[in-house]
């Protein structure tokens, strides 16, 4: 049984999508300030692992703005959580460029080893539109729509962590 860490049915619905034998677990691990998602991540399965004794998946995700020199980036979630969506929304839209990126990391760690898997996808930030997803999804535009107004499975099909979790999935099976 592979555990994916995490108090968020959007992601693992998004994950039941690729893998099958996959149950959610909600362990709030220590999540570490760093510039990068594979640090974290790979950090946070490591400690999840010791928790939950099974092999883990854990996942870190950021909005990466272009004109923002990348910000918030792997800062998304609190910086979600203290300016919100359409604050960030704003500055972007301040600037010249509204070119963004949603990345995403998969980290998984058996005990034995921690492996990383990455995704992302190109968009652009607009104002908020749209009822579904979650966090920055209403305000990050994908092919003329925004996550937040797709279904859970063309999000999905085109997302950062889709990609990353596709390329999981891949390494996985050949196991």
């Amino acid at each position: 049984m592979l555990h994916f860490v995490t108090g968020n049915e959007g992601k693992l619905r998004e994950a039941r999508e690729y893998l099958d034998d996959i149950e959610g677990v909600e362990y709030d691990y220590p999540e570490i300030q760093a510039d990068d998602l594979e640090t974290i991540a790979a950090y946070g399965a490591r400690d999840a692992y010791e928790h939950v004794g099974d092999p883990v998946l854990v996942d870190d995700a950021g909005l990466f703005v272009d004109a923002l020199s990348g910000f918030p980036g792997p800062f998304s979630a609190y910086v979600e959580d203290t300016l919100g969506i359409e604050r960030v929304a704003e500055l972007a839209r301040r600037e010249d460029s509204h070119r963004a990126r949603f990345r995403a990391t998969v980290a998984y760690c058996d005990g034995d080893r921690t492996e990383t898997f990455e995704g992302s996808v190109r968009g652009r930030i607009v104002p908020p539109r749209g009822e579904g997803g979650f966090g920055y999804d209403p305000i990050f535009e994908h092919n003329e729509r925004t996550f937040a107004e797709m279904s859970p499975e063309e999000k999905n099909a085109v997302s950062h962590r889709g990609r990353a979790l596709a390329s999981f999935s891949a390494w996985f099976a050949e196991r």
